[in-house]
């Protein structure tokens, strides 16, 4: 009987000390998991002002071009000549001089006057903007005192009616500055065609280098639109063709900077317009354009692949961001924001697009932090555990 009840309080301390372990190890457990990370991951970026410009790709095609037609689109007297048929010469050497006083002058007085009208209409947009701004800030101001009874509807609609008036004057002033801007933009690259090869002293310059293999121009004589004043046959250029449609190339001008992605050899680099075609083609209706290659590509071949991106429609000073930080749900744009250690939702409204970014024109500041990975699993308040990006 003895033994028994030995044997009962060995089995029970026994018991105790399985419950007791049991429960220590529950506790372990439980207390590693409440000292894990609390919070959504994300990764955050802060907001800042950049510049941002449209691009529009085109593909088209490396080609070969190994002479040059140098056309100055004036009938003029030849003043000097500097070469002859035959020579060799460089790249920005002058072949002969040309009476184009009165266009070279009339060319400088063109440009000043655009840039003027275009200094003007962003100064007078500047002044609207400002006006914009006050007139918006007393409809909120009057809207805050009607609800404390301090304002009328009338004071309201009133102050809205303001607000259109402003608007519509700044929309129509602004239209009228605009066009005559892009005239006086049209008369200097009207101008400028002309003078595409020549230098501000009058001298027709060699675009290329090579040989002079035919020349028009003779001291004295007088030199025709409609033929060109020499042809230099150089060593073979790469370039690239696309064409672009009417809505694009308005767009464009000549010694514009694009971008060129030519995939076969994995290269970027940048190109510049060299020339635009004034007529569609009668097939396609599309305007061919030709872009020079700013720099010798090893293993580039006349006949691949190039992809050309127009940059248009610049912004500059403006909240530019990732694109795939933008979220949208039933039309409205949005991105979250990390505030004290929570997310915190924001709308958005946005404008131009670039290159895997895009301008923000309401809705954030320059030194927001914004969340750039883990968005989609948020929601306004939630706690968030900032990450690099590699964990």
């Amino acid at each position: 009987m003895k033994q028994k009840r030995i044997f009962s309080l060995a089995l029970a301390a026994a018991l105790a000390l399985g419950l007791t372990a049991c429960q220590s190890g529950a506790g372990g457990s439980g207390s590693q998991g409440d000292n894990s990370p609390a919070g959504v991951a994300v990764q955050v970026q802060q907001v800042l002002s950049d510049t941002i410009s449209t691009e529009n790709k085109v593909s088209g095609r490396v080609v070969t071009d190994g002479q040059e037609s140098i056309f100055v689109t004036a009938n003029a007297q030849c003043l000097a000549v500097y070469v002859e048929t035959g020579d060799a010469v460089t790249a920005g050497q002058a072949l002969c001089a040309l009476d184009l006083a009165s266009t070279l002058s009339s060319y400088n007085a063109a440009n000043i006057s655009y840039t003027s009208a275009a200094q003007s209409c962003q100064d007078q947009a500047a002044i609207f903007d400002r006006q914009i701004a006050l007139a918006e800030k007393n409809v909120s101001d009057l809207k805050a005192l009607f609800e404390i009874g301090a304002a009328s509807q009338l004071e309201i609609d009133q102050a809205e009616l303001s607000l259109q008036t402003a608007l519509a004057q700044r929309n129509s002033t602004l239209a009228q500055l605009e066009a005559g801007m892009q005239s006086y933009k049209s008369n200097v690259e009207q101008l400028a065609a002309v003078l595409e090869h020549v230098d501000a002293k009058g001298n027709v310059i060699a675009p290329i280098s090579g040989t002079v293999i035919s020349l028009s121009a003779s001291e004295g004589g007088f030199i025709s639109a409609s033929a060109p004043v020499a042809v230099i046959d150089g060593v073979d250029r790469m370039e690239v063709a696309v064409s672009v449609s009417e809505a694009l190339v308005p767009k464009l001008s000549r010694g514009d900077e694009v971008d060129l992605s030519i995939s076969s050899l994995g290269v970027q680099t940048v190109g510049t317009i060299k020339s635009i075609d004034l007529a569609a083609s009668m097939q396609t209706k599309l305007y061919s354009v030709t872009v020079t290659i700013g720099e010798d590509i090893p293993g580039l071949l006349s006949g691949m692949f190039a992809d050309v991106s127009f940059r248009t429609d610049t912004s500059a000073n403006t909240i530019v961001i990732p694109t795939e930080a933008i979220l949208t749900s039933n039309g409205v744009q949005y991105v979250f924001v990390v505030e004290d250690g929570a997310a915190r939702y924001v709308e958005i409204a946005t404008g131009l697009t670039g290159n895997g970014v895009t301008e923000v024109t309401s809705g954030l500041k320059a030194g927001d932090m914004l969340v750039t990975v883990g968005q989609a699993y948020l929601s306004d308040g939630d706690p968030v555990r900032i990450v690099s990006g590699e964990d």
